[in-house]
C-alpha cells in the first residue's frame, strides 16, 4: 500500500531526536547520537505498523519490540511516551536518576512497553528468535477453524556492535534455518562505534552474510525517507518464510553540524551548544530543553487508537475462537498466566532405594518425560548434546518450519544463542522453557544467565557432566569452577541433586519457580540413597536436610556434601561409626535455598560447635561459610586430568580413606579426638 508523510510526522520524528538529546544532556550521561539517527525509523514502526496498544501493554498478542542496541535507550523512552504509553515528561527529564522509570539502559518490569532488559549487545537479537519460535509454536497449538487469535510479528532494532557480536550470528543462523517469518531486524547501518569508523574491524558484506543465513534482505538507503521505510516494512510483513533484515543507512547524531557522523556522538552529550546549533539547523522552533509541539504529539497519540482498535478487533476473534475451543482456550489462558495445572506434581516419578543406580542426567530425562505429557508448556532441547543430557521429549516433533507445533528445539552446537533463545520464550509467556548442555560449556551461556536472573525469567538450565567424574576426556571437559561461577549470579538457583528422588525434587521446585534455575547433574551412575524418598521433596526446597544422623548421641561432626559425593560422604560416615564417631550427614543440594531459611532452621541441620566437614567436585572457595573456623573442605582447587573417572577421583582425594583423615584431623582441632 502507499504510505503518504507530512510536515506534522517530519515534526514528530525531530521531537523524538530532541527530547533524547536533551535527555541525555540534562543526565550528563547517555547515547545522544542514535536516537538522533534512527528516530524516523522509531516514529514510523510505532505509528504506522506495530500492532500494539500502548494501552494495554501486556495485549498477548501485542508485536514484540526489542531495542537491541540498548544503549539508545532515550529513542525507546521518547517513542513511548509520544505514543502514550503512560510515561510523563518528568520521566524524559529524569533519564538515568536514581529511581526513575527511564534506567540507562532498558529493563523489564521498570518502563511500560519495554519487553526484555536489553544492554549487552547481541542478547536482544539473539532473545527475539525464542519470541518467535514462541509465536510460531503458539499458533501452530492454539489457532483453529480460521481463528487466529495467536498472530503477531517480532521487531528488533539493533546496531552494527550487535551484529558485529558472534552470539547474533549463531541466532540468526538457527533463524534462517527455522524460517521465523515473523521475526524481522531492523540494522542501523550508520558505520560508527566507539572507536570511529566501522572501517576499522568491519568491513564484510552483512547484506550477503544474512542472505547466505537464509534471511530476506531489504536495504533503505536513507534513514530519513518515511516512505522507503515504510515500503520496507511491508517488504518484510509481506515475507513470511524468512526472517528479514532491513539494512537502514543513518547519520549518527543526524542534524548536528559538529558531531554528525563522529564517534564522540556514540556515547557522550552532545553539549548544549551543539545541541542548539542541531535544532536550529533542523529548523525546530524553540530552543526551551524538552520542547513538545502539540501536533507531533496528537500525531503520535493516534497509536492509541489505532491501538484500541487492533485490540478490540482481536478480542472479538477471541471470543468466538473461545466458543467453540473451550478446553484449548482454558489451556490458553492458564498458559498465558503462568499457571500450572492441578495435579501436574503426581506424574513426577519415584526412585527406590537399592535399584540399580542410575546418573542424574538420566533421571532427569526420565522426569522430562514423565511431566511432558501434564505440562504442555514445557519445551526445550539442547546444543546437540540431546542423548547426553537426556533432554528429548519422547514422541513429540521436532520443532521446524514444517512442524511449528513441535516441542523438542534443536539449537545445534550454540550455547551463546541457546541460552538467550531461551530466554526470548520465557519472556514471551506461556512456556516453560529448559535447555541442556555440559556444566563445562555454562560459560557460553553467562550473558543470557545473567539476564534471565536481573529479568527473573522462568528458564531451566540442565548442565550434565558435572565433574572430574568425566573422566577421559580430561580437564578441558572437567568443569570446577563452574559451580562457583553460576552460584555467583544473584538471583539464580543452582540445584545440585543427589540421587534420582532429589533430581525429581529438583525440576519439582524448578517448574514451580518464579525465576531461573540451574540443575547439575551426573554424567556417572549415582545410588538411590537412603532416605530420599521419603525427605528429598521438602528437603531439596529448603536447600539442605538430614539424610543420616547419629544414633543415640548428638553428632560430633557433620559431613555436608552435594551431587555425587553425597554418597561419599555416606560412606565415610558408616566407616567413622564403625569408629564411635557420632555423624550428621547432610546433603546440600543448594546453598541459595538453604541461605534463605530462618537462621534457627538452619542451625538445626547444622548446629552451632559441632566442627563441619564439607565434600565437593569443585573449587572450595565458598564452602568456608558452612565449614566455620575448625571445619574443612575436600575439594578440587585445579584443573582435573584425563583417565577413567573413579581413577581422577581417587587421585584426587575424593575417597571415603581421604574424607575420613580429613575428619579425624578436624576432630582433633576442635578438640574433639575420635
Amino acid at each position: 500500500m502507499a504510505h503518504t508523510f507530512d510536515a506534522i510526522d517530519e515534526l514528530a520524528v525531530n521531537t523524538i531526536r530532541f527530547l533524547s538529546a536533551d535527555g541525555v544532556q540534562k543526565a550528563n550521561s547517555g547515547h545522544p547520537g542514535t536516537p538522533m539517527a534512527l528516530a524516523p525509523v522509531a516514529y514510523v514502526l510505532f505509528t504506522r505498523f506495530l500492532r500494539h496498544n500502548p494501552a494495554d501493554p501486556e495485549w498477548p498478542d501485542r508485536d514484540r519490540f526489542v531495542l537491541s542496541c540498548g544503549h539508545a535507550s532515550m529513542l525507546l523512552y521518547s517513542t513511548l511516551f509520544l505514543t502514550g504509553y503512560g510515561l510523563m515528561i518528568e520521566d524524559i527529564e529524569s533519564f538515568r536518576q536514581w529511581g526513575s522509570r527511564t534506567p540507562g539502559h532498558p529493563e523489564r518490569g521498570v518502563t511500560p512497553g519495554v519487553e526484555m532488559t536489553t544492554g549487552p549487545l547481541g542478547q536482544g537479537c539473539a532473545t527475539s528468535v525464542g519470541l518467535a519460535i514462541a509465536e510460531a509454536n503458539l499458533a501452530a497449538r492454539f489457532n483453529r477453524g480460521g481463528h487466529d487469535v495467536v498472530d503477531h510479528a517480532t521487531w528488533v532494532l539493533c546496531s552494527d556492535g550487535d551484529l558485529m557480536e558472534g552470539l547474533s550470528n549463531e541466532a540468526a543462523s538457527l533463524a534462517g534455518h527455522l524460517g521465523l517469518g515473523k521475526l524481522t531486524w531492523i540494522w542501523d547501518d550508520n558505520r560508527i562505534t566507539i572507536e570511529g569508523s566501522t572501517d576499522l574491524a568491519f568491513t564484510e558484506d552483512v547484506d550477503a552474510r544474512f542472505a547466505a543465513l537464509g534471511w530476506h534482505v531489504v536495504r533503505v538507503e536513507d534513514a530519513n525517507d518515511l516512505g522507503a521505510l515504510a515500503d520496507a516494512f511491508d517488504a518484510a510483513r509481506r515475507e513470511t518464510r524468512r526472517p528479514t533484515l532491513i539494512a537502514v543507512r543513518s547519520h549518527i547524531a543526524y542534524g548536528a553540524p559538529h558531531a554528525q557522523d563522529t564517534a564522540g556522538a556514540h556515547g557522550a552529550p552532545l553539549g548544549e551548544a551543539e545541541i542548539l546549533a542541531a535544532k536550529k539547523h533542523l529548523g525546530w522552533p524553540s530552543a526551551a530543553p524538552f520542547f513538545v509541539p502539540r501536533e507531533a504529539r496528537d500525531r503520535c497519540r493516534e497509536a492509541l487508537q489505532r491501538g484500541a482498535s487492533l485490540e478490540e478487533t482481536w478480542k472479538r476473534e477471541l471470543a468466538a475462537w473461545e466458543a467453540e475451543n473451550a478446553a484449548l482456550a482454558r489451556e490458553w489462558r492458564r498458559r498465558l498466566a503462568g499457571e500450572l495445572p492441578e495435579g501436574w506434581a503426581s506424574a513426577l516419578p519415584g526412585f527406590e532405594t537399592g535399584s540399580k543406580p542410575l546418573a542424574t542426567r538420566a533421571a532427569s530425562g526420565k522426569i522430562i518425560n514423565a511431566l511432558a505429557p501434564e505440562l504442555p508448556e514445557l519445551i526445550g532441547g539442547s546444543a546437540d548434546l540431546a542423548p547426553s543430557c537426556k533432554t528429548l521429549i519422547a514422541g513429540e516433533e521436532r520443532f521446524c518450519a514444517k512442524t511449528p507445533g513441535g516441542r523438542n528445539l534443536h539449537f545445534g552446537i550454540r550455547e551463546n544463542a541457546m541460552g538467550a533463545i531461551l530466554n526470548g520464550l520465557a519472556l514471551h509467556g506461556g512456556f516453560r522453557p529448559y535447555g541442556g548442555t555440559f556444566l563445562v560449556f555454562s560459560d557460553y551461556m553467562r550473558p543470557a544467565i545473567r539476564l534471565a536472573a536481573l529479568m527473573q525469567l522462568p528458564v531451566t538450565w540442565i548442565f550434565t557432566h558435572d565433574s572430574i567424574g568425566v573422566g577421559e576426556d580430561g580437564p578441558t571437559h572437567q568443569p570446577v569452577e563452574h559451580l562457583l561461577a553460576l552460584r555467583a549470579v544473584p538471583g539464580v538457583t543452582v540445584i545440585r541433586p543427589a540421587d534420582a528422588n532429589e533430581t525429581a525434587a529438583a525440576w519439582r521446585y524448578a517448574i514451580e519457580a518464579g525465576g531461573p534455575v540451574a540443575l547439575i547433574l551426573s554424567r556417572q551412575g549415582l545410588p538411590v540413597l537412603p532416605g530420599t524418598a521419603e525427605r528429598a521433596a521438602g528437603g531439596v526446597a529448603r536447600g539442605a536436610y538430614i539424610l543420616a544422623d547419629a544414633v543415640g548421641i548428638p553428632p560430633q561432626l557433620a559431613l555436608v556434601a552435594s551431587g555425587s559425593e553425597v554418597s561419599l560422604a555416606m560412606g565415610a560416615a558408616r566407616r567413622l561409626e564403625d569408629e564411635g564417631v557420632g555423624v550428621r550427614v547432610v546433603s546440600m543440594p543448594s546453598w541459595e535455598l538453604f541461605d534463605r531459611q530462618p537462621a534457627g532452621e538452619r542451625a538445626q541441620i547444622l548446629p552451632p560447635g559441632v566442627p563441619v566437614v564439607a565434600i565437593e567436585a569443585g573449587v572450595t572457595r565458598g564452602w568456608e561459610r558452612y565449614t566455620g573456623r575448625y571445619g574443612a573442605v575436600v575439594g578440587i582447587d585445579r584443573f582435573g586430568a584425563s583417565a577413567p573417572g573413579p581413577e581422577v577421583m581417587r587421585r584426587f582425594g575424593l575417597t571415603v580413606e581421604n574424607v575420613v583423615a580429613v575428619c579425624h584431623t578436624v576432630m582433633a582441632r576442635a578438640g574433639r579426638p575420635a
